[in-house]
């Protein structure tokens, strides 16, 4: 009997789910290192992720996913595949079925791609494709299948969702490829524009953990950080320069990125139809994903919205939780959950 596991492919990190072990077994950064020559992994997850930036000419490290689709399918299916090597899940007489999730709003050349990248990977020619918001769902413990109306945000490394769940479908949605890696870029943007220093997204993404908070009320403290000097009329312009950031000065960073995501919730919520707006006040917004992590996010919605969230555990990983509760329902195959056989 092949193996059954689900994949939460995400732009930021990856978590694989396996039925037998009935836990996720990985969670890794999206990322990994190639020899340009040989093609050949030098390292993949969390050490790859390490290597951004500081690379030879002679490695090629990457995160080949961006916005919640994938941007170079052979790089993303050696990324996969040593991800599988890794956790022993590959085996020339007995490949493993795959469950991968997938963002609500991309295109079917871009769910093709997933596809493919996890075949090249190894996998069974079969692969199960769910929507992002329905294994999110499920993972955070909504009774889909009721007749009620339920609303869950989704917010992801590279893609936000809303989405209005009932009868274990999604009525109405709405997706956009802003996500915690454009809060990064946006810290980045904020201190080149404001206080003439260049930073990385690495450095980016300490100050967004460290100090970050949605709300400017919200006071995180300070923390140094050491990036490029550019001010032109400084002695030592290119050189190192270490400089002291407020938290107030990160949440006014990513001040834009936030608007939009509020802007994409409140759209969906004036769309939804009546009866299931009743459910959704009734119920409140569900909130999942590694960005809703940033502090002060469920009270930011809630006060633009009017609507109660609820933050739940480990949002991070409901995904791939939603995936592993699939798994046990899922048989010996996943007819139920296939939408591409490839010839």
């Amino acid at each position: 009997m092949p193996k059954l596991i689900g994949i939460d492919l995400g732009t930021s990190n990856t978590r694989i789910f396996v039925k037998d072990k009935k836990k996720i077994v990985m969670r890794a950064p999206s990322a990994v290192s190639l020899d340009r020559e040989t093609r050949e992994v030098l390292a993949s997850g969390r050490a790859a992720k390490l290597m951004l930036g500081k690379t030879p000419g002679s490695i090629l490290a990457i995160r080949p996913l961006k916005q919640g689709v994938i941007t170079d399918l052979e790089v993303t299916s050696l990324m996969v595949r040593d991800f599988l090597d890794r956790l022993q899940l590959l085996s020339a007489f007995d490949k493993p079925q795959v469950l991968v999730s997938v963002p609500s709003g991309i295109t079917e050349v871009e769910r093709r791609a997933v596809e493919d990248a996890i075949c090249e990977a190894g996998a069974r020619s079969a692969v199960g494709i769910i929507d992002t918001p329905i294994a999110a769902a499920v993972g955070a413990g909504i009774h889909i299948s009721k007749a009620r109306g339920a609303m869950l945000v989704d917010l992801g490394g590279g893609v936000s969702e809303a989405s209005v769940i009932s009868l274990g479908g999604v009525v109405h949605a709405k997706a956009l490829r802003v996500g915690g890696d454009d809060f990064d870029q946006a810290i980045i943007h904020y201190l080149k524009q404001n206080r003439s220093l260049l930073i990385g997204d690495v450095t980016a993404e300490v100050l967004k953990i460290r100090i970050g908070a949605a709300v400017s009320s919200l006071d995180r403290g300070k923390l140094e950080i050491c990036g490029r000097d550019l001010r032109p009329d400084a002695d030592h312009m290119g050189l190192a320069r270490v400089l002291s950031v407020t938290s107030a000065e990160v949440c006014a960073a990513i001040r834009e990125p936030l608007r939009e995501i509020l802007s994409m919730i409140k759209s969906t919520l004036e769309e939804t139809p009546p009866e299931l707006a009743s459910d959704i006040y009734d119920f409140g917004i569900v909130l999942t994903g590694s960005a809703s992590l940033l502090p002060g996010m469920a009270e930011l919605i809630q006060s633009f919205t009017g609507v109660r969230v609820i933050q739940i555990k480990q949002p991070g990983d409901a995904v791939a939780i939603g995936l592993g509760r699939m798994l046990k329902n899922a048989g010996r195959d996943f007819s139920d959950f296939i939408r591409y056989k490839p010839a």
